[in-house]
């Protein structure tokens, strides 16, 4: 192509996609993804519209089978999509809302009140990127069928028999050209699928898995909540196996017009807040109105009672947020007619009116729960005292090292070996276990833009402790130093000193734990350094294998394998080194096998879903056998590489 062509530019460049190429050639703007996320984004899609039906009163029963070959199939009860013929376009209204973007019952027409649908693109975007879809709608008299490929029309709409009931089942086989995998994960399903039974008291949710890989046994969840946000309140902490504050959750409903508020809430023993919030049943994990209406109704409600009851003398000052949400669990449902949702991905709710309904709701229907319950009333707002006196102590406590590090000669740690560079998008700070491997590290780093932390011992588990204990804790009061950027309500990630932050453990379970422990710490007071891709693991290797001047490194037991093959394929002799910690390789080694940029394996820690994360920690790290035990029991299947 000469350059006149390449500059070239008139209206036959724009390319115009018809139907749903669009959603094939740009699947991720639609889905997300085209990951994990992506493919069990599917479901959610056609799962939303029949529970859209249950919200409008016409369905109660919704079924899931993940069929062999990962086929999904969805069967509900409702009113099933409409197959006259459509008016504009002069196809069945079916055929329209699977095969034409924006089109459905959501958008101006009397169909749905409430909604959980933005963008009309559900059940046509899993139509274009599923190899296969077909739909059988009942209307109560007969059975219609129709059959699409990759979003095409393969089957007109035909009559099939005769019903008596009425719904929809969708199955569909999602598009291996589209999808990375197209292996269902059942647990992400089941979590997706519980949160909405819990969503809508009554409705009845069933999950079937009957792929049965390796002669398992098919699996059912039969999901139904008659106490809705209230049983979800008490299944999380039962999950995290924590102890309700007071014996019963509080349970708190509000309507005006066609909008109605809902709040579930209970405190517990621990030190951590967990709100969940939703609207129209999508999960607003960037909270919203409805959540800043909740925050600051409780936050006066609680001081109003303080004051009242003279546990806030007169000089006291108000107490905080944060201290009125110390070890409490709340589930916030609202649903309107015009959900405005802020950006594609639905996760913050913007209607200015939600905030003021649920502020309303929590200032005059807590307080009067407050006054119907002074013993629940006082036993929450003891906790929140409690937080209140342990907050001031942290800023003392903050102070106290602020003052120490102006009088000391440097203000970072004294163990800290730091980069030359300044920059942070470059730099790296490795937090190594034990001095030995400090030491190392030290030599063989690059000190350009690598720094060294070594820290020794166990330290603290904040799961189990206020933040005024973590400041005094001299194992972790280095790491919050180097870093810079604060931790609790003081985080600021605007200050951060290094762009990575990489854990460096030995390869064995006191490792392990240390790795735990700091995860645990950054989760619960520097959260956004997680959510931001800042946190790393190093992954040191458990074998160094030679034959004379020849060296490979082996990172796992089917790597040794593979190394010990290599260098002698026809079994000579081989020397296998077993690294038992990291202060056994020299600084050559380590820099070559664990910090050379070039070469070196890290594993980037993220956080896919919040709840499930905090409700790990929540498990593993807190005061409670039981449920441990249970997570252990349930989960070692999955662990590949133990080694103790």
């Amino acid at each position: 192509m000469n350059n006149t062509e390449q500059n070239h530019y008139d209206e036959n460049q724009i390319q115009v996609l018809e139907g749903l190429e669009a959603v094939r050639k740009r699947p991720g703007m639609y889905i997300g993804s085209t990951g994990p996320r992506g493919l069990h984004h599917l479901v959610y899609e056609i799962v939303d519209n029949s529970i859209d039906e249950a919200l409008a009163g016409y369905c109660t029963d919704i079924e899931v089978d993940i069929l062999p070959g990962d086929v999904i199939c969805v069967r509900d009860n409702g009113r099933g999509i409409p197959v006259g013929l459509h008016p504009k376009m002069g196809i069945p209204a079916v055929t329209v809302v699977l095969t034409v973007l924006h089109a459905g019952g959501k958008f101006g027409g009397s169909g749905y009140k409430v909604s959980g649908g933005l963008h009309g693109v559900g059940s046509s975007a899993v139509n274009a990127l599923s190899e296969w879809l077909e739909v059988e709608v009942r209307d109560g008299s007969h059975c219609h069928h129709q059959r699409f490929e990759r979003g095409k029309v393969a089957t007109d709409l035909k009559v099939t028999g005769e019903c008596s009931d009425t719904g929809t089942t969708i199955t569909f086989k999602p598009d291996a050209e589209i999808f990375e995998t197209v292996e269902f994960d059942r647990n992400v399903l089941l979590l997706r699928l519980r949160e909405q039974a819990f969503l809508n008291a009554g409705l009845r949710i069933v999950l079937r898995d009957t792929r049965c890989a390796d002669g398992g046994e098919p699996f059912e969840a039969d999901l139904c909540y008659e106490g809705g946000i209230s049983s979800f309140v008490d299944y999380l902490h039962k999950k995290r196996g924590l102890e309700p504050l007071h014996p019963d959750i509080i349970h708190l409903t509000a309507q005006d017009g066609d909008s109605i508020a809902e709040v579930a809430m209970q405190y517990n023993d621990s030190y951590n807040e967990l709100i969940l919030s939703f609207a129209n049943n999508i999960n607003t994990v960037e909270g919203g109105t409805h959540e800043a209406g909740f925050k600051s109704g409780l936050t006066k409600v609680m001081n109003d009672f303080a004051r009242r009851y003279n546990l806030l003398k007169e000089n006291d000052k108000n107490l905080t947020g944060e201290d009125v949400r110390e070890g409490l669990t709340a589930v916030i449902s609202v649903k309107l007619t015009d959900a405005q949702f802020e950006g594609q991905t639905k996760a913050k709710l913007g209607n200015t009116a939600m905030r003021s309904m649920v502020d309303s709701l929590i200032s005059d229907k807590l307080a009067q729960y407050f006054e119907e319950n002074p013993a629940i009333a006082r036993a929450i707002l003891d906790k929140s005292l409690g937080a209140a006196r342990a907050r001031e102590a942290a800023r003392k406590a903050r102070e106290l090292t602020r003052r120490k590090s102006a009088l000391e000669s440097a203000s970072l740690p004294g163990k800290l070996a730091d980069c030359s560079e300044k920059g942070t998008d470059r730099t790296e700070i490795y937090i190594v276990e034990g001095d030995s491997a400090g030491g190392s590290a030290k030599q063989g780093r690059d000190r350009r833009y690598q720094a060294i932390l070594p820290l020794w011992g166990k330290m603290l588990n904040v799961e189990k402790v206020r933040a005024d204990k973590v400041y005094g804790n001299d194992k972790l009061t280095p790491v919050i130093t180097a870093l810079g950027c604060g931790i609790g309500d003081e985080f600021d990630i605007e200050k951060l000193r290094y762009d990575k932050i990489v854990i460096m453990a030995d390869a064995d379970v006191d490792g392990s734990h240390i790795r735990t422990l700091l995860l645990t710490f950054f989760f619960r007071y520097m959260r956004p350094l997680i959510e931001q891709g800042h946190i790393y693991l190093a992954q040191p290797p458990l074998y160094k294998v030679a034959r004379g001047k020849q060296i490979r490194y082996a990172y796992t037991d089917p790597e040794l394998e593979v190394a010990v093959k290599a260098l002698a394929p026809n079994g000579e002799k081989v020397d296998i080194q077993r690294y038992k910690g990291l202060g056994e390789m020299n600084p050559e080694q380590l820099w070559e096998t664990t910090m050379d940029p070039d070469r070196r394996l890290m594993l980037k820690v993220n956080m896919e879903d919040a709840v499930s994360a905090d409700e790990v920690f929540s498990v593993l790290m807190g005061d409670k056998v039981g449920p441990r035990r249970e997570f252990i029991e349930q989960n070692a299947q999955y662990v590949v590489n133990l080694d103790i």
